[in-house]
C-alpha cells in the first residue's frame, strides 16, 4: 500500500491513502501533538467529508485498537508457517531487576536466542524496541521464539 506524506506549513504533516474498496483516508499529524482522521469525499479527493478530532489519548487508543491485533494475527500466521515457533506476553513483574533498565541490558537474544517484538504499556504498543527502550514494571513483553527460549525470557526478567 502507497501512503503519501504532505508537508502542511504552519500545520504538520498529512498522511493519506486509498484502501482497496477505493476510499480516501488520512491522518493529519498537528505540530500541536492533535491528530485528525479524515476522510475524503469519493467524488473529490480533495475535500474531506469527515473529520475526527483526536487527543492523544484517543489517537493511543485507535492505534491500540488497530495495531495490537494485527501484530497478534501476524504473529499467528508465522505460527502457522514455522513449526515450533511461539510467541508470548511476559508482564515486568513487581520487582524485576529490568524494570527503569534499557532493554538492551537483558541480553534476551543473546541469551536466549527470543525475539522481544513488541511491548505494550497503559494500552499503546511500541513495535520493535530498540536496546535503548526502558522497561517500566507493568509493561507487557511480546517475545518470539520456542517454548524453552521463551520460558527462558520468562525467567530473566522476573529474576535477572
Amino acid at each position: 500500500m502507497e501512503v503519501e506524506q504532505t508537508a502542511l506549513p504552519g500545520i504538520g504533516l498529512r498522511h493519506d491513502f486509498t484502501t482497496r474498496a477505493g476510499q480516501r483516508v488520512g491522518v493529519v499529524s498537528h505540530r500541536t501533538g492533535r491528530r485528525d482522521l479524515v476522510i475524503y469525499d469519493e467524488d473529490d479527493p480533495d475535500r474531506a467529508c469527515q473529520t475526527v478530532k483526536l487527543n492523544d489519548e484517543e489517537a493511543d487508543a485507535l492505534v491500540e485498537l488497530l495495531g495490537a491485533p494485527r501484530i497478534v494475527q501476524r504473529l499467528n500466521q508465522l505460527h502457522q508457517q514455522v513449526e515450533g515457533l511461539v510467541s508470548v506476553q511476559l508482564p515486568i513483574p513487581p520487582g524485576s531487576p529490568y524494570a527503569g533498565r534499557p532493554m538492551g541490558e537483558a541480553r534476551v537474544r543473546t541469551r536466549t536466542g527470543a525475539s522481544i517484538v513488541a511491548v505494550v504499556r497503559g494500552g499503546r504498543v511500541f513495535a520493535s524496541p530498540g536496546p535503548d527502550f526502558v522497561f517500566h514494571e507493568g509493561d507487557v513483553v511480546v517475545v518470539v521464539g520456542s517454548e524453552d527460549s521463551t520460558a527462558e525470557v520468562a525467567d530473566i526478567l522476573a529474576n535477572g
